[in-house]
């Protein structure tokens, strides 16, 4: 439901620049450092500026005995685990003491972006990675199995996902070396052991869990959105030459878990309530524990660019997370029908999200399709996969009737491999 903090003529105090991400009516919340106070801390991202919330936990003590503490934790598991309430509340009353004409709190508290290291936010117990944008996965099933066989018989009837590495998910910034394994090469009757030569992205969403199960519960799809904190930028790196070789047939393992980049600010539900929409069609009708009532997706412009060592960056890819098939609320559903318990701090990643034209394909095996097709860069040189030094950028926002919020960048760089 829309509330005060969704107005879009509410001016904070705090300088914030034109089409800025983290607007007043955004407030998502990190974990940082400084120099002169090197203990990761909680706080919330506004213009070029974060909120310590640790120097002003006072604010709060009406809402939650714990937020007196929970705030100088390093990551922010303990503070997710207050539940919904207590983050709406915490939401409201940080719009009102950003906003223009509040006194309660100064400038004394807040801290420049660029001063502060910014740290991987929570703590990742579980990781659970979707399939489900349809236009991906036909795209990718037409290159390997034609046309007529794009899509495997289950594909329209459930989620389909598979368990990730949480260990290797690094926070925007964290460089990410070339990873080795097995390669069947084309022709060839035995595989090669050495370094990808296709490294590619994945454009996704992750969301983070909210609140916990025991072992046997099951979340229903209708109330999946009660156990969600928030989103953020979600880069799954795959080295597909490997991954091709060693997924059948149990799926995705070293092609895929040697890294995944995150934002580093998770932008709460609540703030996405007003850019809430109707998702694609779906025939044929999901089962039972599948269906939802009301608008389940989202109207999140995604952006790929791309950044060969020492040129200006180029867009390769434009997209919306309205395109996925399977909502976020249908995939938590599926994740928990057999009894899977889940914990807060769980992430769980949309899968690429490609849209219905080539400018919106979410991956470089789309974009170039199957390397058989290059993109020029700002220089002129080609690519058709990721070479090494070369640096990758995705962004995200939201925006609609003069509101903005954002979810700023998911960056990170492909070094050589390691000897």
């Amino acid at each position: 439901m829309l509330d005060k903090t969704h107005n879009k003529n509410a001016i904070s105090w705090v300088a914030i620049p034109e089409n800025s991400d983290f607007t007043l009516q955004n407030l998502p919340f990190g974990i940082f450092s400084t120099k002169d106070n090197p203990n990761r801390r909680a706080g919330v991202a506004i213009g070029h500026q974060i909120v310590d919330l640790e120097k002003i936990t006072s604010h709060f003590k009406s809402i939650h005995e714990d937020l007196n503490t929970v705030f100088s934790s390093s990551t922010l598991n303990d503070f997710i685990a207050l539940g919904k309430e207590v983050h709406t509340q915490v939401r409201h009353q940080l719009f009102d003491l950003l906003s223009e004409g509040n006194t309660s709190i100064s400038e004394a508290v807040l801290v420049q972006q660029k001063d502060a290291t910014l740290h991987l936010p929570i703590q990742i117990g579980d990781y659970t990675d979707f399939y489900s944008s349809k236009e991906h996965a036909t795209n990718v099933g037409t290159m390997f199995r034609g046309k007529d066989n794009a899509l495997m018989p289950n594909w329209t009837q459930m989620p389909i996902g598979y368990h990730g590495r949480s260990s290797s998910i690094v926070v925007s910034g964290t460089s990410i070396h070339r990873p080795k394994g097995q390669k069947m090469p084309p022709n060839a009757e035995q595989p090669v052991y050495g370094p990808s030569s296709r490294m590619d992205i994945e454009l996704e969403m992750g969301f983070v869990i909210g609140k916990s199960t025991s072992l046997g519960d099951v979340v229903e799809a209708e109330k999946a959105e009660d156990y969600i904190f928030g989103m953020l930028l979600f880069n799954d790196w795959s080295a597909r030459d490997i991954q091709k070789w060693e997924y059948v047939p149990l799926g995705p393992f070293l092609g895929k878990n040697f890294g995944s980049t995150v934002s580093p600010w998770i932008v709460t539900m609540d703030a996405l309530e007003p850019f809430r929409i109707e998702g694609p069609s779906q025939d044929p009708t999901p089962l039972s524990y599948l269906q939802t009532t009301g608008a389940r997706a989202f109207d999140i412009q995604l952006e790929v660019s791309m950044q060969p060592k020492g040129i200006a960056p180029k867009v390769i890819a434009q997209s919306n997370f309205k395109y996925l098939y399977w909502s976020m609320s249908q995939q938590l559903a599926h994740q928990t029908v057999n009894g899977c318990n889940i914990n807060v701090g769980d992430m769980y990643a949309s899968g690429t999200i490609s849209g219905p034209t080539k400018d919106s394909f979410g991956s470089l095996l789309e974009l170039t399709w199957n390397g058989t097709e290059p993109l020029t860069m700002s220089d002129g040189s080609e690519r058709t996969f990721i070479e090494d030094y070369d640096t990758l950028i995705l962004k995200g926002w939201c925006e609609k009737d003069g509101l903005r919020i954002g979810f700023g960048e998911a960056i990170g760089q492909i070094l050589p491999s390691k000897e």
